[in-house]
């Protein structure tokens, strides 16, 4: 899983340098977020299915359920895969086991950023960021959806754009995770307001204004478990 070390240089003239190596993230980090994805979601099912109630079709929470039980078998019954193998393997499970928009579409993601880690063993910030961006680039392709739409991008995109300005302003991990964390989760509350345009509920046109989006829901739990998951591990 994630991990960070310090090493000490030779002290200079009575002083002892302290180099902070980065933290290294290896397919146990996947797996543990994939965990950390099945318990949140699995502990807010019944939140989500009222939220999809109101304007969709009330399954969310259920779908979701579902489909990372199935992927925390998968990985669980996996030998010895690279991380972007096990983020493949994962988005396979989703796209077989979740009806609905979100299989295809967290699928899809995952699957993306699986490609972009390729068969490297370890990752570390700066290509965590170039996963959660293929994954973005994805959700959007597919879903054709872009910030404002009421959809996941609302929560996932400022995550994203979070996550990659704090690790290339040199913020430790652990931090700049929990800073994009709480953008997905202010950009989940911010679809309150917002006329829904893609998807079911854009069926509803103005009746969709007032509700929380179910999907940008989930979304911001999957990035809070993915902060969880890294900073949690020794």
């Amino acid at each position: 899983m994630g991990r960070a070390s310090a090493h000490s240089c030779p002290a200079l003239e009575g002083l002892t340098v302290v180099l902070i190596v980065e933290r290294v993230m290896d397919a146990a980090t996947i797996t543990s977020w994939m965990r950390e994805i099945e318990a949140s979601v699995r502990a807010e099912r019944d939140h989500l299915v009222q939220l999809d109630a109101a304007i969709g079709d009330a399954d969310h929470g259920i779908n979701m359920t579902r489909g990372f039980e199935a992927v925390v078998q998968a990985l669980g019954a996996d030998n010895g895969s690279t991380p972007g193998r096990l983020l493949i393997i994962a988005g396979r499970t989703l796209v077989s086991t979740v009806g609905g928009a979100s299989g295809p579409l967290w699928g899809s993601a995952l699957r993306s950023g699986g490609r972009a880690l390729g068969d490297q063993t370890t990752f570390d910030g700066p290509q965590l960021v170039e996963v959660l961006a293929a994954a973005l680039a994805s959700v959007k392709d597919l879903g054709t959806a872009s910030l404002g739409d009421k959809t996941m991008v609302d929560a996932l995109e400022p995550a994203v754009e979070t996550l990659r300005a704090k690790v290339a302003d040199g913020e430790p991990l652990a931090r700049a995770l929990d800073e994009a964390a709480a953008a997905a989760e202010a950009g989940m509350r911010g679809t309150i307001p917002l006329q829904a345009r893609k998807g079911r509920a854009s069926y509803l046109g103005e009746r969709s204004v007032g509700h929380q989006d179910p999907g940008a829901t989930s979304t911001a739990l999957i990035v809070r478990a993915l902060q969880r998951a890294v900073t949690s591990a020794p």
